[in-house]
């Protein structure tokens, strides 16, 4: 017998007491959960490989810009996260030989993260394992990938996130 759905029972749960809120809480929860889904078949994936999510993201940043520098600061930007987070992810990675870190010579305030070769195979070599494990949802025809892209952009649009 399938497990019942927790979501669709909250829904029916809502429905019941505010049915005017009910879509809403059932469209949030089932992003929530998704994410929890998602990132652990994407961290699964990384994981030969020593590599976060968050700081696979961080080398492929770096390894996409034509020097493979960037102020850490405008990482924190792009990333979308907390410059104390970047930090740490960066901190880690220059443990591990990835990643540099060292001030601008422009302006000696402003700290860059530079890949290392050794980052930038890593970071080939992981991208090519996220690709070929779809990102999670290889099972999706890509057209709903296009639809679920859309749509969470329109939430983040909502947010204030982009235009």
């Amino acid at each position: 017998m399938p497990t019942p759905d927790p979501i669709a029972e909250a829904h029916r749960q809502w429905s019941a007491r505010w049915p005017e809120h009910a879509d809403h809480m059932a469209a949030v929860t089932s992003v929530m959960r998704a994410q929890q889904l998602l990132l652990s078949r994407v961290e699964a994936v990384l994981k030969p490989y020593g590599l976060t999510f968050a700081a696979y993201e961080a080398l492929r940043l770096l390894a996409f810009t034509r020097t493979g520098t960037l102020p850490m600061g405008k990482m924190g930007n792009r990333l979308m996260v907390h410059p104390a987070s970047v930090t740490n992810v960066i901190g880690r990675l220059e443990q591990r030989g990835l990643v540099s870190r060292g001030p601008s010579p422009a302006d000696r305030r402003v700290v860059l993260a530079t890949i290392t070769g050794a980052g930038r195979e890593l970071a080939e070599e992981a991208t090519a394992a996220l690709n070929e494990s779809g990102f999670g949802i290889a099972g999706l025809p890509a057209a709903q990938a296009v639809e679920i892209t859309a749509a969470l952009r329109a939430v983040r649009a909502d947010a204030g996130d982009v235009e």
